[in-house]
């Protein structure tokens, strides 16, 4: 069985249901080592650049006070706005959360 893991000490910002799973598999002993970590590493970082869209820039008009919250909780996650609001627009993009019109 894997070892246990303080959850509290985490920092799950991109999908914290797939980290509750990861983490699930973890305890369980469901996950097996990699043979070579850092080839591996290596080859997925390749992937990922592979894969990587073009960005294309965007305007949006928000409320002052939706924009104060979004800065607010970019803050306290200790990301860049931008970024925060970038990666909820690609989560809503690929059905990772979804709206409640």
């Amino acid at each position: 069985m894997g070892k246990r893991i303080d959850k509290s000490s985490l920092n799950l910002l991109d999908d914290p249901e797939e980290e509750k799973e990861i983490l699930e598999a973890y305890e369980k002993g469901l996950l097996e080592p990699v043979d070579n970590p850092e080839k591996r590493r290596e080859e997925l970082r390749q992937y990922a650049k592979a894969t990587i869209a073009k960005t294309r820039r965007v305007n949006v008009r928000l409320t002052e006070r939706d924009f104060i919250k979004i800065k607010a909780k970019a803050i306290e996650i200790g990301i860049p706005y931008q970024t925060l609001m970038g990666s909820l627009l690609h989560q809503y993009a690929t059905g990772r959360i979804s709206s409640t019109l």
